[in-house]
């Protein structure tokens, strides 16, 4: 599905239909507006171990402090390791 207009708006009408789980695939963009804006249940980073130079921060502009949760941590041979984390809800 693609979507347009507000963030926020999108996300939790998508989020209080029935159904699944939903999984949003994209760049730091699109990454840091759902994590500043709270709409994260859930986060998966992959952690690549190669200098490439500047870069896009995830967490660049994300407002205030955001506090997450260590889920599951997975190595690969590659080097990658595969982070699961939730955020810390008070």
């Amino acid at each position: 599905m693609v979507a347009g207009g507000d963030l926020a708006e999108i996300v939790n009408g998508l989020k209080a239909r029935p159904g699944g789980d939903m999984i949003a695939y994209g760049g730091g963009t699109l990454v840091s507006s759902l994590i500043s804006q709270g709409l994260l249940d859930e986060l998966h980073l992959f952690v690549n171990p190669v200098a490439i130079g500047a870069g896009m921060p995830v967490f660049g502009d994300a407002g205030d402090y955001k506090r997450l949760r260590l889920v599951a941590a997975r190595p690969f041979d590659c080097g990658i390791t595969a982070l699961h984390y939730e955020p810390k809800r008070a």
